[in-house]
Formats: C-alpha cells, sequence, structure tokens
C-alpha cells in the first residue's frame, strides 16, 4: 500500500504570500482611513462622519427653523443608515460642531449641556441632549436637492447618501478641521467668512492672483477667541505658500486697580489648566512676584482670570512674559493644509490652489444647479405646449377620451403629442379646463421662456457664472459674516526669566560644616557657630549672600562647584550633604565658600602663597564634578575666598603662620579665570614644610583690619598697615610677640 495520500484540491479562495496579504490589507486600510475617515474633502471640508450627521438632521427636517429634536435620535439614525461605527465617536463629532469654542462657525444648535471651554469633553449623554442645525448649515444643504451632487449607496446598499454636500462657501476655510490618518496627518485653522469671501472674489476677478494678493485679504486665522495672533506677517505668508507651517496665539490682559486680568485665552486652553500651571509654580516658590490667583470666570465672561502681585511695582510686561513662555497662555499650532482634493486624492495645497480648486467644484455645482433647473424648466414647458393643445382642441381630446379604449396613442397621433405630454393631458382635472386657464397656461410659458433664456446665457457665458458666483458669495457674506474675532499684534517672542530673577532678594547666611553638610539660615545677624550640627561635626565656614545668589564652593582639589541659595535647606535642621548635589573626586573634601552676584571681583589663593583675582561666575558650574579652579601644589589647601569690591584702590594683606604680615595693592595681582596665579608673599625655601599662608584679607581705602590670635584681638588701621607694606612677593613684616599665632583676619 503506498503511504501517498491523494489531497483534494481546494477552490474558491487565492493562495498568496503572507508577506504580500498583510501589505495589501495595511495598504487598502491606510486608504480607508485616508479618503473615508480622517481627511476632509475641498469640496465641502467635511469628514465621511461630518457630512453624515448634517444630512441625517435635515432629512429628520431639524432645520434651524423647526423644533430640536433629542441628539440620540439623530445618531441613532446616523449609524443605523450611514455610519456603522460606534455611537459616541458619532456623538461626540456631533457635539464638536455645536460648540461655539470648538467651531467658528457652529454647524449645529445644541441645547442642554455640550460642554464648556474648561472640559470640551464634560458634555452630557444624548439622550439628555437636544440638537437642530443652525442658518449657517443652510449654506451646505440649500442646493441638495438641485442636482449639485452624486449619490451613491449607503453601506447595506438599500439607501443612498450624497458623495458630497454643495457647500455656497469654502467650509473648510471657516471651521477648519483636524484629524490623524495613516502617515499623514491634517491641521486647518478657522478663518473669518467675510476675508475667506473676500480672497475669493478676488481669485476670480484675477486667476493670476499670487499667495501674497489674497494674504491683502486673509490676513491669518481667526480662532473662536480673543487672543491675539503674535505669528509674525511674513510667517503667515509663507504658512499659506507652503500650505505648512505654525501659529502661534497669546492670551490677553489688561490692569484693573492695580491687579492684572486676563481677558482671553488661546483656542482649545482650558483656563483651569492655565490657573493650574501658575498655582504650581506660586507652591514651587518660582513666581514671588504674585500673591493670589482668582478665577472669577462666569456666564456672563467665561474667562476672567485675576492674577493679584505683591506690590505695585512689579514689572507687569516682565512677569506676562514669563507666564506666556512656561504655562498655555502662549499656545503654538501647527498648521497642515493637506486636504483631499477634487481629483481624490489627498494633498498639501498652498492658500491659491485650495481656493482655486473650491472655486472650480463651486463652479461646477452652480453649472450642474443651472443644468437641472434648465431641464426641469424645459420639461415644464414642454408639458405646457402639450396642454394648450389640448385646451385648444379641447372637445375633440374629451371625445377621444369618452370613445377610445386607449385614447394615449390616439391623442398622440392626431396631435403630435410625445408620450410625456398625452400622459399629462390625461391626467389632468377638468377643472384646470376652465376658460381662465389659457392665460395662466400662455403666463406660465412666458415666464418660464424667460426663465430658460437667462438660464442659457450664464451657462454659455463664463463671466456671467463668475458673476453669479460672485453675487452669492456676497450674499452669505452679508447675512453670515461677522468681525474679526483674534487680532492680529506684532509681538517679541516671550521669555521665561531666569531662575534667580523669579526669587525673592533675602538677605541668607550659608552655613557649611566640617563633614560637608550645608543649609542656608535668614538674615545676615546668624551667628554660625551657635547653630546645632551632628554629633562629632562642627562648623567649618559661614557666608553672606542673598537668596537669589548663586553659592559657590571650593574643594581641597581646587574645583569649584555651585547651586542656587535659595534651593538650599533651611538651617532649622541639619541640612544636606553636599555630596548629593555635587560629585567631587575620591578623597576631596569641601574646604571653602563665597555668594556673590557673577560680575563681582573676589581673591582666590592657596596655603602655599599663591593667589589671583577672579569673577565670582569663574566659579559657577551646571556640572555636578565641577570645574577646576585653583592649581595646587603638594601639601597646599585653598584658602576662604575673600572679595575684592575696589581692585584698584584696596590693599590686601597676608598671613602666614610664622607670624610674617605682607600688605601690598591689589592691583599688583592679575585678573584671571583660572590657574595657579602670582606669588603673594615670600616664604623662604627652608621654611615652606612648616610655614604656610594661614589668611588672606581685602582692606579698602581707609579701612580696619582686625587681628584674632586666641582668645586676643588686635586692630590694626590703614596707616598702621604702612608698617607691613611692601611689594608683591616679598617677606613682609613680622608681628609683636605673642600675636604671631594668628587664627583669622577680619575687616571692619
Amino acid at each position: 500500500m503506498s503511504n501517498d495520500i491523494s489531497r483534494p484540491a481546494f477552490h474558491g479562495f487565492e493562495q498568496i504570500p503572507l508577506r504580500e496579504y498583510a501589505e495589501r490589507a495595511y495598504l487598502d486600510y491606510s486608504m480607508y482611513v485616508v479618503l473615508d475617515r480622517a481627511l476632509p474633502f475641498v469640496g465641502d471640508g467635511l469628514k465621511p462622519v461630518q457630512r453624515r450627521i448634517i444630512y441625517s438632521m435635515s432629512e429628520l427636517g431639524l432645520s434651524a427653523a423647526s423644533k430640536p429634536k433629542k441628539s440620540a435620535r439623530t445618531v441613532g439614525d446616523v449609524i443605523g443608515k450611514y455610519h456603522p461605527h460606534g455611537d459616541s465617536a458619532c456623538y461626540e463629532a456631533l457635539v464638536l460642531m455645536a460648540q461655539p469654542f470648538s467651531y467658528r462657525y457652529p454647524l449645529i444648535d445644541g441645547q442642554g449641556n455640550f460642554g464648556s471651554s474648561d472640559d470640551p469633553k464634560s458634555f452630557a449623554a444624548m439622550r439628555y441632549t437636544e440638537s437642530r442645525l443652525t442658518p449657517i448649515a443652510e449654506v451646505l444643504l440649500g442646493e441638495l436637492g438641485q442636482g449639485t451632487v452624486d449619490w451613491e449607496a449607503n453601506f447595506d446598499g438599500t439607501l443612498e447618501e450624497p458623495a458630497w454636500l454643495p457647500a455656497r462657501l469654502p467650509h473648510l476655510m471657516l471651521n477648519g478641521t483636524t484629524g490623524i490618518a495613516v502617515g499623514m496627518a491634517t491641521d486647518i485653522p478657522p478663518h473669518n467668512l467675510s476675508e475667506v469671501v473676500s480672497a475669493c472674489i478676488r481669485l476670480l476677478d484675477d486667476p493670476d492672483a499670487s499667495v501674497a494678493d489674497l494674504c491683502e485679504h486673509i490676513k491669518g486665522p481667526d480662532y473662536p477667541t480673543s487672543a491675539e495672533i503674535i505669528t509674525p506677517a511674513k510667517d503667515l505668508l509663507a504658512l499659506y505658500e507652503t500650505g505648512n507651517g505654525a501659529v502661534r496665539a497669546r492670551a490677553t490682559y489688561s490692569r484693573e486697580n492695580g491687579q492684572i486680568i486676563i481677558t482671553a485665552l488661546p483656542y482649545q486652553v482650558s483656563p483651569s489648566k492655565v490657573i493650574e500651571q501658575i498655582a504650581t509654580q506660586m507652591r514651587a516658590k518660582k513666581l514671588p512676584w504674585l500673591e493670589d490667583i482668582r478665577d472669577e470666570s462666569d456666564h456672563a465672561t467665561p474667562v476672567r482670570i485675576t492674577l493679584i502681585p505683591r506690590s505695585n511695582r512689579v514689572d507687569t510686561e516682565q512677569l506676562m512674559g514669563h507666564l506666556f513662555a512656561t504655562t498655555d497662555l502662549e499656545k503654538s499650532y501647527r498648521v497642515n493644509f493637506n486636504v483631499i482634493g477634487l481629483d481624490g486624492r489627498p494633498q498639501v495645497k498652498n492658500l491659491k490652489v485650495f481656493l482655486g480648486e473650491w472655486l472650480a467644484f463651486r463652479q461646477n455645482t452652480v453649472t450642474r444647479r443651472l443644468k437641472h433647473r434648465l431641464e426641469k424648466v424645459e420639461r415644464r414647458l414642454h408639458l405646457l405646449q402639450g396642454l394648450l393643445i389640448a385646451f385648444l382642441n379641447l372637445d375633440e381630446v374629451i371625445h377621444i377620451i369618452r370613445t377610445e379604449d386607449e385614447p394615449k396613442p390616439v391623442l398622440m397621433a392626431r396631435f403630435g403629442l410625445s408620450e410625456e405630454q398625452a400622459d399629462y393631458i390625461l391626467d389632468t382635472k377638468l377643472r384646470q379646463l376652465a376658460r381662465l386657464e389659457e392665460m395662466k397656461i400662455r403666463g406660465e410659458q412666458d415666464a418660464l421662456a424667460r426663465e430658460r433664456e437667462a438660464l442659457l446665457e450664464v451657462l454659455e457665458s463664463r463671466a456671467k457664472l463668475k458673476k453669479l458666483i460672485k453675487d452669492e458669495l456676497l450674499a452669505d457674506a452679508k447675512k453670515f459674516g461677522d468681525a474679526r474675532r483674534s487680532p492680529l499684534v506684532c509681538r517679541e517672542a516671550a521669555q521665561a526669566l531666569a531662575e534667580t530673577e523669579l526669587v525673592a532678594s533675602e538677605p541668607v547666611t550659608i552655613v557649611l560644616s566640617e563633614k560637608g553638610w550645608v543649609r542656608a539660615a535668614k538674615g545676615h545677624d546668624v551667628d554660625a557657630a551657635s547653630l546645632s550640627y551632628r554629633e562629632g561635626d562642627r562648623l567649618l565656614a559661614a557666608a553672606r549672600g542673598r537668596s537669589n545668589q548663586q553659592v559657590a564652593f571650593l574643594d581641597s582639589a581646587g574645583r569649584s562647584y555651585s547651586t542656587p541659595a535659595h534651593t538650599l535647606p533651611s538651617a532649622r535642621g541639619n541640612g544636606e550633604p553636599l555630596t548629593g548635589r555635587f560629585a567631587p573626586a575620591a578623597g576631596a573634601s569641601f574646604r571653602a565658600l563665597i555668594s556673590a552676584d557673577n560680575d563681582s571681583r573676589l581673591v582666590l589663593a592657596s596655603s602655599e602663597g599663591y593667589g589671583f583675582i577672579t569673577r565670582f561666575e569663574n566659579l559657577t558650574s551646571r556640572q555636578k564634578a565641577g570645574k577646576a579652579m585653583l592649581s595646587l601644589g603638594s601639601g597646599a589647601d585653598v584658602l576662604p575666598p575673600v572679595l575684592a569690591p575696589n581692585p584698584q584702590s584696596d590693599r590686601i594683606v597676608v598671613v602666614t603662620s610664622a607670624g610674617h604680615v605682607l600688605a601690598f595693592a591689589l592691583s599688583e595681582l592679575p585678573e584671571l579665570d583660572k590657574g595657579k596665579g602670582n606669588k603673594l608673599i615670600d616664604i623662604p625655601k627652608a621654611k615652606r614644610a612648616t610655614e604656610k599662608v594661614i589668611a588672606i584679607a581685602v582692606v579698602p581705602e581707609g579701612g580696619k583690619l582686625r587681628v584674632h590670635a586666641g582668645a586676643r584681638t588686635m586692630t590694626l588701621g590703614w596707616k598702621e598697615l604702612d608698617d607691613y607694606l611692601g611689594n608683591r612677593a616679598s617677606r613682609g613684616g613680622l608681628l609683636p610677640r605673642g600675636w604671631q599665632k594668628v587664627d583669622a583676619l577680619a575687616v571692619e
């Protein structure tokens, strides 16, 4: 018996590679999303779901003059007849078209809770709300039954729906839209109706008009809010020339009794979110200029956010500039004119191409409308002609009808009537054949003949067709147009303030312990030594500064580190270790600190007797590992930096552990960004192992120097320092016996 088993052949399916099937399926899905869901059609500016909602509402008789019906009724009709998708997505699309803060010209008049600008998705369920079309929806629907559109079968083939709506205005420019398809997206902002109509008329009159010419009419987007558009005119022009770009909108504010009142927010910005963003900065102490923030919005004034500055000295423009840069008070909107064109393909279009295609669509729509009307007029004239023949031969017609079994062919043969005319005569009531009817028939014929001539004149003349389109555009602009809401204002880009500018300038004392723990106490009258320290720890150094300044730390390797003073922990506790903020090299320890403004001069020196002048800014570093600042020799240590307010007139005093003191003009020291510096005082080579520089001080002209040696204190005036005056790098003078073991120097 053979092991081969014959397999029956399978029919009715196609065998293709999985790769080819996946590619084909994904491409089909992509095209569906692009054409039937996400991107709008340039003609009526609607996505399929929006078009079906508007059409279904018109079929339900929900015009602007009718009584509204439950939104659930509309949604049920839409998803049951034309749009077999989720009811929640369909209802959300309906709500969006009814929100005056989302649509520049809402197409639906909603009654009930349709959300708010604070939370657009807080609308009530569709069983609670009612809706109907707005008057401007007539612009989309008015010519629907006049042969202007193609009709296609719905999803189950039982009904027909319009492939598009015969829009009398470029709706896509008026309300804009957003959509994300597969591999592409669209973001079209709303515009002002009157401006768009003006641009359309310009393009009709001058087909060679450039985008710049059209931008004389369309200045820029016009959002539903009155927030300012601050994008420069040249950027807006580039946007319309390419179909791509961005628009920036900024909130508007005013001053009332010392308070800042925000009166308008950018499009789709939630007032509660803005308040939360500002409040977060206030809680983080990043807005010391603000005392309080209040939401005073109500039904009459939908946006009224009140900012209360701490004082009248607060720079309002600087504060608002910071808020514009750090919150949604200023927002950027992407613009991408990607639409499905008349050829059925998606494309990014510039303003001229966009309006040009819509005008071509409008000309085609008007032409179809006129031809449709012409056909109706000619058919009516044809019927009236047959009716008039029957009226003039009434007795014979009645006789034929009474005597013939099939009067229709006899009438057609006797009077030369068409089948349609014969049917119309046979369907006519006897009372319409009274004597008075002849005058009515002839009068109607004359009126229809004049109308036919007028229709033919328009259809045969391109100029008259354009004039008709222009007249209809102007009529709609007069009826539905309004003033621009979003003012176009030239503004500088907002800048966030530096962190130090946002911090209140308060006196602080920064305390560093021997084990590298740091903290900051409020005020300059702080006795750092009396603070409590961790067991086995004690005071190493303290520096006075202000909360809006940086604090620089020097380690035993001569590297500098910095951090904002206001970020240091309070002196009420033990502070925090600096190793949590910085990463010094292994074995290095923090030895000194100083706080000052960036432009302040100071002297850096080492215990081996070298030093230089530098700016405080050179000590600051954003790196956790710090930056190399002071070059140290073997066994040398960092001395506490001292400020040098006036390098040209101050004296520097250097004291060694052997009691030698040298005073010389500070101007003899060089100013460096980093390095070892120059020799300050001469220490003989034989004594360098035992003698070190223990302190330096900068004494201003006329100042006094206090020398601490154990429990004893000696004060040297400016003239008394002359005894120790010498050239830089000299040996200096020796302090009196009993004062040679100096602990510290202080300037009075």
